[in-house]
């Protein structure tokens, strides 16, 4: 009776334990990924904070270009 109970024990154990090993290497997987996914957003963010630094530039040459077309006018009398 007692050697029935700790065969019974242990195949529980080894269920445990393929249900551990199954959930580490899930953790593992997910781990990875979520790595991939921060490289993923720090790209995207370096994309949009280039982006926002071209919008920026062109801010400042549509200024001049209004300042340009300002002085034009004032000279030719057209304002």
């Amino acid at each position: 009776m007692a050697e029935e109970i700790e065969n019974i024990i242990l195949e529980h154990l080894k269920r445990f334990q393929v249900g551990q090993d199954r959930i580490e290497r899930k953790l593992e997987e997910v781990v990875t990924r979520l790595g991939a996914l921060e490289v993923s957003v720090a790209s995207v963010r370096r994309d949009i904070a280039h982006n926002e630094e071209n919008t920026a530039a062109m801010s400042v040459r549509m200024d001049r270009l209004n300042e340009r077309i300002d002085r034009i006018e004032r000279r030719l009398e057209l304002s």
